[in-house]
Order: C-alpha cells, then structure tokens, then sequence
C-alpha cells in the first residue's frame, strides 16, 4: 500500500475535549472519525486492526467449533416483550416504530433472537451442543458517551451463545470458552484479570468478566498483587454460600446514648472501633421481587464503607436507577431517625454485604431514638438470608492473608461470559429429535459469550503507546512494515532501490507494507509513522546506500541499526514472520 493511495488522515494537534490517551490517538492517527456523539466512522487504518483482532477470534472461535452466523440489528419488540426486557432493560434499549406502527428495538444484544431461531429449530440429540457466534454491530443508547470509543452508542461486539441438553454439557462449553476468551486476549497482547461477577440485565446463573487494566478505566478491581499460576482464576465477588460468620463472644445489649447523634461521636464516646459498627442504608426495591406493604429494602454494610452504585444496580431486587427515601417516609416505616437505623427488627427485607456477614459482636443502630445494640451477632440476633458484594472498594491495598495483598486497579470490562440456564431458551417450544419418529420437548440449557471488540482498541492503546504515538502489538498493527524512501523524487537510486525491496517483500510478507510515498520532509514522515504505530520501519536514504546499506527501525524500542542490502529480505522476513 502506498500513501499517495491511501486515506492516512493524521491530525497534528491534540483534539479538544478528549481526555483519554486512546481517544486522542485514535482520532490523531487517523483510526476514526466522531459523526455524532458516541458515534464514529472507522478510517482504513482503524478498520484493518479491527479485521486483525476479528479473525484472531474466529480462528480461536473454530478450535470449539463455533459456526458464524450474522442476525440483524434491527429486532421486533415482540422478542423483547417475551423475555421482560422490553422494560427490564432500561433506557440504554432504542425502541422506535416502523410506518406500520410495528414496535422493533436496535439490538444491544442478541439472546432473544438467537433463542428464537434455534430453539424453533427442529433438530437431532446428537447435535448439541450447538455453539454460534457473531461478529457484528450492536447499539445502546448511552446517556454519557465518553472516552472515545471506550463507551460508545454504537459498536462492534462478538457475541456467541451455546445451546445443550443438559447442565453438565453448558458447564464443560462454558469451561472451554473461559479458556478460549483467555487465548484470545493473550494472543492480542492484552494485560488483564477475570472476575466472577453478577449476571445483570442479561441474567442467568454464573457470570465471569474478563476485565483489562487501563488508567481511564471505569470499575475497580481487586487483585492479588503476587502473581500466581491461578491468578487469572481470582473472584473478587465471594460466594456468599461459603461466608460463616465467627462465633458470638458477647451478649446482645441495648444501650442508651441519648446524646450521640452520629457514627463518629458513637466510636468516641465508647472507644470503639470503627470496623465494629455497620449502617443500614434503605433503598426502593423492585415490586416484583418484593411482597410487602413497603417495596423497599435494606442494605447493610460496614460504617467506613460506602455502597457502590454499579454494584447494587447489578442486583435483580433493587430498583434502578438507584432511589433512597427521604426522612419524612423514613420516620413513617421505622419510627426513628436516619442515623439511628439498624437491621434487628426492621419490616424490610435486607442484603447484607459479604464483609458484614463474616462479623460478630458488631454495633447497630436500634431503630430506636437513643439507644443502640452492642454484641450483634449473626443466626443468633438476627437472620443471615441474603448477602452480596455492596461496597465500594477503597483505594489502597487490603491484606486478604499473611501471604498475599489485593491491589486495587482501574479496568475496563472487554468480556463477559454467561451460564444462562433456561432464562431464554424456555421463552420457545424446543423440538429434539432423538430418533427418526420420535420428537421430544425438552427444555435447552444456555451459554452468552460476549467481546466488546472496539473496545480492545482503545484498552491495546492505553496499554501500549510513547510520547510518539501507538505502540501495536505486531499481531494487530495495521501494517507490519513501513518504508520511508529519503528524497525519493530527487534520487533515482532510492525510488529503485525502494520498488525493488517493495516488490521481494510483498511476495514474502504480503500486503501488510506501507510505503511513505508522499511529497513530504522526512520529520513529518517520521512523526506520522511513529503516530500510527508501525512495528517494523526501513528507511532507504542515499547516504545508506552510498555503503548498500538502508537504516532499520523497531518502533517500541526506536533502536536503529543497519543493515546490508544483501541480507535485507532475509533479515526482515525473519525479523516480522517471527515477532
């Protein structure tokens, strides 16, 4: 490819209001364009890395025998009704009308409409499990679209979805494709660690994401800052089933502190420690989940804790967006007032967050103006029925054992995977053909496999870039080689010399060579190559060739050293085919 050919698009200047790195480098190397607000156009450049990281996908993908398919954006509501989504799904979910007055959405995902092809489908036993898989683009009408195309209104996902007979088999599928979505990454070049997380609004039974480090991330994980051969296996989110609280030491008791108005004046007055005392926070609940005169609950966490939003707005029972009641209908339910709220005796239903669950002896608030309970304890004083993870996780380190310490990280989620269970499958009658007369109905198990493939460019850009520009990981560069001919107008010598190597190359590395060809001094040259990130750069001046030699570059480390003409092919064949 050739410059003088091609749509190079670089920008000199920092755009305005862009203040993630990999937004600014994306639209100064020229891999995108806005259109509208979190809306962009892919430029040749940004387009031949997406392909690159599309077909590392389908390669792995095959390896489990994934078969493609490709379903439209645009979905009929009807789908989205079965399911409960229409409304479950938020305001994120575009709906509009056609001039028929047909209700259709544009997807931000494919369950429903995968479900409703396959499991209408009338097929053999022996062909499950089923695997298919998309690579397509998805839309959600994001309220704050920002970064760049870190959070996007519209992009390109790979989404894939396993079909099964039974649980063991979605398990084993579910096993592999953790595997598979580590391959992916690792043959990327991403940096990055897997979390158990909760289902959310796509729903099901287990849930992992695949999170990757970056500074403009938008969650907070907690990872093991010793690496271990199992450190990609850590789950931050604990297993509520296997938290035992610790054995009661004191008797519960009522105290009277007439006076004490605050958590702060509580642990001064009775020289107590903070992590001692919880707080009991009430927020509107989901009528659904909830059967009682007040659709509310409340969520219990330690009193140097505060309740993270994005966690909470992942659990089913509680309303969002978020809303807490005010004082007046606090009064109304509890008789007391806010600072003196606790979990005994309370007529709402609680979550307890996990931290909460694994403490006894603890201090609460009464629900009594005063008066506060000291030497609380778990399955004694009060059950222990729900617990989650509530709490926003501080940023310093937190010993977890003698051994180990988690470290807290800015990452951006770049993957999920889901056990679906039935939620889905169970919407359609599934006809499975166990022999040549007999039809049965049987309930299909289902996997979700999602990759937000846009997005890994912006993650590999914040990972990898200089004071330059981009550092590609060469697997995923848009081009593996460029060449800057010096003066190649002025010298004949160079414009020989450079079709020549041109022409040897394109038949051995193909057609992933970029030759600066334009009318330009060498620094800009030089800046837009950098810019863009290419790995490998051969630069042929006629000073070089005057000792038939031309200058080699590698672009992560800018080390240049050079090499005779004789031995060049040979030299870069070895040097690209096997970085």
């Amino acid at each position: 490819m050739r410059t003088s050919q091609y749509l190079l698009a670089t920008l000199k200047e920092v755009p305005k209001n862009c203040k993630a790195i990999s937004h600014q480098l994306m639209l100064r190397a020229g891999l995108i364009r806005q259109v509208s607000s979190g809306l962009y156009t892919w430029l040749p450049t940004g387009l031949r890395v997406l392909r690159k990281i599309e077909n590392i996908i389908r390669e792995e993908m095959s390896k489990i025998n994934a078969i493609e398919i490709s379903m439209p954006i645009v979905q009929p509501a009807k789908l989205w009704k079965k399911s409960g989504r229409w409304i479950e799904y938020g305001a994120e979910l575009l709906r509009f009308s056609n001039r028929n007055d047909q209700e259709f959405v544009l997807g931000p995902t494919h369950e429903e409409m995968v479900s409703e092809i396959i499991c209408k489908e009338t097929m053999f036993y022996k062909q499950f499990p089923l695997i298919v898989y998309q690579i397509n683009t998805k839309y959600r009408d994001e309220a704050r679209p920002r970064g760049g195309i870190i959070r996007a209104r519209e992009f390109i996902m790979k989404d894939g979805y396993s079909f099964h007979v039974d649980k063991k088999s979605l398990t084993n599928t579910y096993s592999n494709m953790y595997d598979i979505y580590h391959t992916i990454f690792n043959r990327i070049g991403l940096n990055f660690c897997v979390v158990q997380a909760e289902p959310g609004s796509i729903g099901g039974i287990l849930s992992h994401e695949f999170q990757a480090y970056s500074e403009h991330g938008e969650d907070n994980i907690a990872v093991p800052s010793i690496p271990s051969k199992n450190s990609n296996n850590f789950k931050f989110l604990h297993d509520a089933t296997k938290i035992q609280p610790k054995m009661a030491k004191e008797n519960m008791r009522l105290i009277v502190a007439p006076h004490v108005q605050t958590i702060e004046e509580l642990t001064n007055q009775f020289n107590l420690s903070i992590h001692q005392v919880v707080k009991t926070i009430i927020v509107r609940a989901t009528h659904k989940y909830i059967n009682n005169s007040y659709p509310l609950l409340g969520l219990v966490v330690r009193a140097d804790h505060q309740i993270s939003l994005k966690k909470i707005a992942m659990i089913p029972q509680i309303y969002t967006p978020i809303s807490y009641i005010d004082p007046k209908e606090f009064h109304t339910i509890t008789g007391a007032q806010p600072n003196l709220l606790g979990p005994i005796n309370l007529p709402i239903p609680l979550i307890i967050d996990y931290n909460v669950a694994t403490m006894n002896d603890f201090i609460a608030g009464s629900n009594i103006s005063g008066k506060y309970f000291f030497g609380v304890n778990w399955n004694r004083d009060l059950p222990l029925v729900k617990i989650a993870d509530l709490h926003e996780v501080p940023h310093n380190n937190l010993h977890i054992n003698e051994k180990n310490i988690l470290s807290i990280h800015n990452c951006i989620e770049i993957g999920h995977i889901f056990q679906l269970g039935q939620k889905y499958s169970n919407l359609s009658r599934n006809y499975i053909q166990k022999n040549n007369k007999n039809k049965h109905n049987l309930i299909i198990e289902m996997g979700c496999y999602g990759i937000g493939i846009t997005r890994i460019i912006s993650v590999i850009i914040e990972q990898n870039h200089d004071k330059n520009g981009i550092l590609w990981p060469d697997i995923i560069a848009p081009f593996k080689l460029a060449i800057i001919p010096i003066n190649m107008y002025r010298s004949i010598n160079v414009r020989i010399i450079t079709e020549k190597i041109y022409k040897q190359l394109i038949s051995i590395i193909g057609t992933d060579i970029l030759i600066d060809d334009r009318k330009e001094y060498p620094g800009t040259m030089f800046t837009d190559i950098d810019l863009i990130g290419i790995p490998h750069v051969l630069i042929i001046s006629d000073r070089n060739l005057a000792n038939q030699e031309v200058e080699y570059k590698y672009r992560k480390t800018n080390e240049i050293k050079k090499i005779k003409l004789e031995i060049l092919v040979q030299y870069l064949t070895e040097k690209i085919i096997t970085s």
